[in-house]
């Protein structure tokens, strides 16, 4: 798995609310104790916009997406650039910085 494949798949658990997932997929050192999930709010697409490291061979791997979603109807977006670690053989997430438009 690479940093990008882990930035989709925790996209996904958080459209399907999987908490687990989320949490077990979070660096230890940045990991809160539990998710909190905006019930009126729906993630319906997600652009990759640029890639740094993160392949089979990095410890350090940073994904910048644009995540898109709807609140009430209204269309967003939130875009992010997300740091990953390779953990015992494992990618987690570190943070993300959310850039404003």
């Amino acid at each position: 798995m690479t940093a990008e494949e882990l930035m989709r798949s925790r996209y996904s658990a958080f459209a399907l609310h999987e908490a687990t997932y989320l949490l077990r997929t979070w660096h230890p050192a940045t990991r809160p104790p539990t998710i909190d999930f905006d019930p009126g709010l729906s993630w319906v697409g997600l652009d990759i916009v640029a890639t740094e490291a993160g392949g089979p061979d990095d410890v350090n791997g940073v994904v910048e997406f644009r995540a898109h979603h709807r609140i009430g109807g209204e269309p967003g977006v939130l875009h992010e650039v997300s740091r990953f670690r390779r953990q015992d053989g494992s990618w987690r997430y570190v943070r993300g910085r959310i850039i404003e438009s």
